[in-house]
């Protein structure tokens, strides 16, 4: 593993149930924790949805395993990268080493659900 690659700053976050001051429930997307990361293998396609071609970017994200990313799975986490969310579509262990962790995700689209820092 290179450590000189893990270049960029990601954030790791959790969908959370939250209760506000009327008692009301809402999901919420909270920063876990941040990481040293390598970003590589950046392709796009696009798709047609309504009748409009939208670009569909995914890429890998690369971190070094620890206790905090080996409990990230692809449902009810989410990677911030410069202040854009991504939905993680895959976990690689990279042969189960303890070495490293690889993400696949995709850009997320505009979605309902807030996101907050702690």
């Amino acid at each position: 593993m290179d450590i000189a690659a893990m270049n960029k700053k990601v954030d790791f976050l959790r969908l959370e149930p939250t209760t506000d001051k009327y008692g009301n429930h809402r999901n919420i997307w909270q920063k876990v924790f941040t990481m040293s990361a390598t970003i590589s293998g950046e392709n796009g396609t696009e798709t047609s949805e309504a009748g409009s071609t939208v670009p569909k970017t995914s890429f890998s994200i690369t971190v070094r395993y620890c206790e905090n990313t080996a409990q990230v799975t692809s449902d009810g986490f989410r990677i911030q990268l410069d202040g854009a969310q991504y939905n993680i579509l895959s976990v690689d262990h990279l042969n189960y080493k303890k070495h490293a962790l690889k993400f696949l995700c995709s850009k997320e689209s505009v979605s309902n659900v807030k996101s907050e820092d702690r």
